[in-house]
């Protein structure tokens, strides 16, 4: 969005002492009307006093209570030893909350108990995509969604089409991947690969393999199978 991106200006926020909490309503509306161009999708307030977040294309701001001033930047709160970074938690618990509502979008691919959860964008043509496969048959008691993303080349998307409308689309992926077989149907059937590139776009996601954890992490492109099982042993302990 480039317009829209030249029109944000960080600046210096003051409130005012005793000032009465805005309505979340009222922020989103002013928002909205000096920004149109924009979607607003939720508006909250933040960990610092006075300070609104608005959750906007994807994108967080945050705001003063009559929308005078608008900040898109990082939020740390220094009351923490570590210095936590409150707009990169967030960022997380929003991709958690997409990709797990998402996942009609994605193949599943169950392993063990499937209790583990791990979100991937791939494309059929991706060496790297190939490599992650196998460190994927390595691990146990996982699920992993995988949404197509074919991005490389006209091939990737007939491929990519292919395992779609394939019946056992888990088996069809696996096959791609691991041996190179190519699921033999027209491909004419509907796809999400249109809403899955908004979704990594939304994430910024730079190419493939991009893999993202059950709390909405992202922990890379290509992970090996022991870098992956220690990122899951940390989720679960946060």
């Amino acid at each position: 969005m480039p317009r829209f991106a030249t029109t944000i200006i960080a600046l210096t926020l003051s409130f005012a002492a005793g000032a009465a909490h805005a309505s979340e309503a009222a922020i989103r509306k002013a928002f909205q009307s000096r920004l149109p161009e924009v979607t607003v999708e939720s508006v909250s307030r933040s960990p610092m006093p006075g300070l609104y977040e608005v959750v906007a294309n994807g994108r967080i701001f945050y705001v003063d209570e009559k929308v005078h001033f608008v900040i898109r930047g990082v939020l740390f709160d220094a009351r923490t030893s570590a210095m936590r970074n409150v707009t990169e938690a967030r960022n997380a618990e929003l991709a958690a909350q997409l990709l797990g509502k998402s996942t009609n979008n994605a193949i599943k691919r169950v392993r063990g108990n499937g209790r583990r959860v791990i979100y991937t964008f791939e494309d059929p043509n991706c060496g790297f995509c190939k490599r992650q496969q196998e460190e994927w048959l390595k691990l146990n008691d996982i699920t992993v969604y995988t949404f197509l993303w074919p991005i490389l080349s006209p091939d990737s998307v007939a491929k990519s089409r292919a395992v779609w409308c394939a019946k056992d689309r888990a088996k069809a992926w696996d096959d791609l991947m691991s041996r190179g077989v190519v699921p033999q149907n027209d491909g004419k059937c509907d796809n999400p690969f249109d809403r899955n590139m908004e979704l990594a776009r939304r994430f910024g996601a730079q190419g493939t393999p991009a893999i993202y954890l059950s709390d909405g992490s992202n922990i890379g492109g290509f992970v090996p199978a022991d870098r992956i099982e220690d990122a899951l042993r940390s989720t679960a302990t946060r």
